[in-house]
């Protein structure tokens, strides 16, 4: 039997075995410098409390999976030498950053290129970080996947097995190529880093032989005529008889103002893939969807969040993100005012929607006290869904201002919304 010792061994060699082999391919084609972070990370203001581990882009939240779950991304190519970066600090900055989601389910992708001797943690500082990590980060973390993994990692598991729960290392998924995350993940939200583009596209024209194989999915078949998910508010619209609150939401805000404003962490909470699967499909084929059938509230309320996100054009439209980023220029004593001017600037389809959603998120915040769901912890599940870039993701930096413009527009409702009354406004 292989002593822990002679493991850990092991893994370093296996590491530098790796490193040369990466050497010698580099050594074949023009090298691209030393790793940055992803062209699409904003800076984090100097006065972030870890600015000296934030500013490597070495941690991301790439906003929510398919299902309503946070995406957070640890990246290695982007760890600086080790006598650069206090890894300590690096431990508390992940728990930092894990402390804002970990109430609610979330996905951890680790990208594993890049680890080298040079960047790596020692295997006792992983240890440690294990053991810090108690059951609150562990229980909500859905799946834990391993972008590229090498020997090194399959080691470096069999190291820690013994201090590894079952129920936890069955959370753990390996992917070789990128290309498999889109089944799993909504993958154009993942802040990837060039160096992992790269190396994926090495590792897929090495396995073809040949150049890589493009990862474009086909076009699209045309939307059905009942399709819900996926398409246009006007084209929800037209489809149903010209009703301006689509189905999904005003069935879903129905229910849940009946059944779930009491229900502790409501939105917070996935169900089960599958499950959601099939009632997109039945509202897709446009079929009668009965939430009592399911006894469980948490399939409405991501099927909610679901239908926001998968709107080729936020309901906040994407006009409004830049204004929204902004909003941390602007004095916190007018920033209520600041989101009523933006507010009120959108089309006045998106607006009814929008006033009609914000009624209820509002009336949910009002119930905090038992559901615990106050107007800040719905604005960080519902800001991602609201509004984002036309192009690229939404980076950990650009989270602040969205939650803040979120929390406002929740927790002032009555100011934000109460001037502008369109005659065909419905309210639930």
């Amino acid at each position: 039997m292989t002593s822990t010792s002679e493991l850990e061994q092991l893994a370093e060699i296996e590491l530098q075995k790796e490193e040369e082999e990466e050497d010698e391919e580099d050594q074949k084609c023009v090298t691209d410098g030393p790793s940055v972070p992803p062209s699409n990370n904003l800076s984090p203001d100097p006065s972030h409390p870890y600015y000296d581990v934030a500013r490597h882009g070495i941690i991301q939240v790439s906003g929510d999976d398919k299902y309503g779950r946070k995406l957070i991304t640890f990246s290695s190519c982007c760890l600086p030498p080790s006598h650069q970066l206090d890894h300590r600090r690096l431990l508390e900055y992940l728990k930092f950053t894990l402390d804002q989601y970990v109430e609610m389910d979330y996905i951890l992708v680790y990208f594993h290129h890049g680890l080298r001797s040079s960047n790596k943690p020692s295997l006792k500082w992983l240890r440690e970080a294990y053991s810090e990590f108690d059951r609150k980060y562990k229980k909500n973390m859905k799946t834990l996947y391993v972008v590229h993994p090498t020997n090194f990692i399959r080691i470096v598991w069999n190291l820690f097995k013994p201090l590894i729960s079952h129920k936890f290392g069955k959370k753990l998924t390996y992917v070789n190529y990128l290309a498999e995350l889109k089944e799993h993940l909504n993958y154009e939200q993942l802040i990837i880093p060039p160096d992992v583009l790269r190396h994926d596209e090495k590792l897929r024209a090495a396995q073809k032989g040949g150049p890589p194989p493009s990862v474009k999915t086909p076009p699209p078949r045309p939307p059905l005529p009942t399709q819900q998910f996926g398409v246009s508010l006007q084209y929800i619209r037209e489809k149903n008889r010209e009703a301006l609150i689509p189905p999904v939401i005003s069935q879903t805000v129905t229910y849940l103002k009946e059944k779930g404003l009491r229900t502790e962490g409501i939105f917070r909470r996935s169900a089960r893939v599958q499950l959601i699967k099939d009632v997109q499909k039945l509202y897709n084929l446009g079929k009668p969807v009965n939430f009592n059938e399911f006894g469980d509230v948490h399939v409405p309320a991501v099927i909610l969040k679901t239908f926001l996100r998968e709107l080729p054009e936020p309901l906040l439209t994407f006009r409004l993100y830049s204004q929204v980023q902004d909003l941390l220029n602007v004095e916190s004593s007018l920033r209520v005012s600041r989101c009523k001017q933006m507010v009120e600037s959108l089309p006045e389809h998106h607006f009814i929607v929008t006033k009609y959603l914000l009624s209820f998120l509002h009336t949910v915040s009002q119930e905090s006290i038992v559901n615990k769901m106050s107007a800040s912890n719905l604005a960080c599940v519902f800001g991602v869904n609201l509004v984002w870039p036309r192009h690229g993701s939404i980076s950990l930096t650009a989270l602040t201002p969205i939650n803040i413009f979120t929390e406002i527009l929740i927790e002032h409702f009555h100011t934000v919304f109460g001037s502008r009354c369109p005659a065909a406004q419905v309210i639930p």
